[in-house]
């Protein structure tokens, strides 16, 4: 896929190409670079990277991103480097448009190995440039934390703490390492977690803060490093929101690509499972909101469609975002669209129960607790996730992409909700009907059986062996079943954000998952009763 072998025809077909010169490109960013992402993922190329393609096809930036991965390098290996760092994006409107974009905003590719000199020293030099303004992050929450299941460090982590910041493994500590480069100059930067999480910036600063910690009290690095990334006008940890929808590549879309006479079209699955390709399918709605924290300046990505705002207003927005309005509505479908053998949302949106119950979860138990940002309106947001995103049957993403590490994504999904109705003068968590029906539908959905009795198998989750367990002997249509075998999940508040019992929904959950279990249909039972 290098741009010397369009002509004229690609237009003609709909492919939209650069109207930039990628090489001077190149050779400015890599001289000056101000700005390099981590997380060489689809949300990357089909968001961030594509904004940024746009502001240097109109003209109003002249710097390309540097990507590095620090998880799977077979995504530089396999999807970066053999296509000059191009990808397509291929965003699929709710009308049946297909817009095709080649977009060539990346202009290095790096694999962040601390054990491939080359690459390791590229990634220190570009730390040590005073150009640097902006480093970034797609990891998935998972990629902040340094701690498993239990609480005790990952052997990794505890590893990097012991030998110091030369060949660091996790990368939370590479990246503590190439801050410590910027430190022997003290250039301030800007370190922005683009990661659907809560408060994403303080997840990141944690664990730079960790390593940073370990490493001063083991004496491999001096005291004034620690105030270095503790002082807001060196190293800024901005809050951010991200939305925007970027399934695995689809068979679909690459069969209209083939059509169109485009060949790199390979689907890639690396060995770490993460699905890729050389093209990007999304949806047309975004979002990226971020406090305007950058002290050594940025690039004008408000050109791109970013928001730039205070702390307090990131705040609400993720919290409408995240709590109500979309991604609570995200994760029942996905439970209960496994339970119901469905494989794509937009079929689960022509499903009248499942519609009734992601309308009840957003418009009668989440929106009463949502605070209006003023730069995004809630209602508008969830009536367009509702009526025109999750609808889109050009949009092919997966309940069961949406069921990963679902424990991990409750807590604030669901907890946030509940919590509020718990601290409210005027609200009862008594009150509470679908976000418990949803919570009992997980239970349900850790036996690994759908609705007709079939087995599935649930989507990874780092708790998912522990959870499965509690449920491992419940049979359907086993009515004698003791409902306390679910009190260690359900009583978890790492897992919910408070003890579902000490709330007063543990046991009315429990009531619930007994109805779902009765026997074959069940959920679809059930479903129906509760949204007469």
């Amino acid at each position: 896929m290098k741009l010397v072998n369009y002509n004229s025809s690609w237009e003609e077909k709909g492919y939209e190409l650069p109207n930039y010169d990628r090489e001077e490109l190149r050779k400015d960013t890599m001289d000056k670079p101000s700005w390099i992402h981590f997380g060489a993922g689809n949300i990357f190329r089909g968001f961030p990277a594509a904004g940024l393609h746009k502001m240097l096809d109109e003209g109003s930036y002249d710097r390309g991103v540097i990507v590095a991965e620090g998880f799977d390098y077979e995504i530089i290996e396999k999807a970066y480097k053999p296509y000059d760092d191009l990808s397509l994006l291929v965003v699929l409107k709710s009308d049946g448009d297909i817009e095709k974009k080649v977009i060539g905003s990346v202009v290095e590719s790096i694999e962040a190995d601390s054990n491939l000199d080359n690459e390791w020293e590229r990634l220190k030099e570009i730390f040590r440039k005073p150009s640097l303004q902006l480093v970034s992050f797609t990891i998935t929450e998972k990629g902040y934390s340094l701690v498993d299941s239990s609480g005790e460090y990952l052997s990794v982590v505890s590893e990097d703490f012991s030998t110091g910041y030369k060949k660091p493994l996790h990368l939370m500590g590479k990246i503590t390492a190439l801050l410590y480069e910027r430190y022997t100059n003290k250039h301030p930067i800007a370190m922005v977690s683009m990661d659907n999480c809560s408060h994403n910036g303080d997840k990141l600063f944690a664990a730079v803060e960790d390593y940073a910690e370990h490493w001063v009290k083991n004496g491999y690095m001096e005291e004034g490093f620690l105030n270095y990334i503790r002082d807001k006008n060196k190293v800024a940890f901005p809050w951010s929101m991200i939305d925007k929808i970027t399934p695995r590549p689809d068979d679909k879309v690459k069969k209209i690509l083939e059509e169109d006479g485009f060949k790199d079209t390979e689907l890639i699955i690396t060995s770490k499972n993460t699905y890729t390709a050389p093209f990007v399918n999304a949806e047309e709605t975004e979002y990226f909101v971020v406090e305007d924290a950058f002290p050594n300046g940025r690039p004008p990505l408000e050109r791109a469609g970013f928001l730039f705002t205070d702390r307090e207003t990131v705040d609400k927005v993720e919290r409408m975002k995240v709590c109500t309005c979309l991604n609570p509505l995200h994760t029942a479908l996905a439970i209960f669209g496994c339970l119901l053998s469905y494989t794509t949302i937009w079929e689960e949106m022509r499903d009248a129960e499942l519609v009734k119950l992601v309308n009840r979860i957003g418009y009668s138990e989440g929106m009463p607790v949502v605070v209006n940002p003023g730069v995004i309106d809630p209602m508008d947001f969830i009536k367009a996730v509702l009526e025109v995103r999750l609808p889109n049957p050009f949009m092919p993403d997966a309940p069961q992409r949406i069921a990963t590490d679902t424990s991990q994504k409750i807590p604030i999904r669901f907890g946030e909700t509940i919590k509020a109705y718990r601290d409210s003068s005027t609200l009862k968590v008594s009150d509470l009907t679908f976000i418990p029906l949803t919570i009992a539908g997980w239970c349900r959905y850790l036996m690994g059986i759908d609705d007709e009795g079939n087995p599935f198998t649930p989507s990874s989750d780092p708790l998912l062996d522990d959870l499965m367990g509690y449920v491992k002997d419940v049979k359907l249509g086993d009515s004698s079943i003791n409902t306390s075998i679910l009190r260690p999940i359900l009583s978890n508040d790492k897992i919910f954000a408070v003890n579902l019992y000490e709330v007063g929904l543990g046991e009315k959950i429990e009531g619930m998952f007994l109805e779902l279990i009765a026997g074959k249909g069940a959920v679809r039972e059930t479903l129906k009763r509760y949204l007469k």
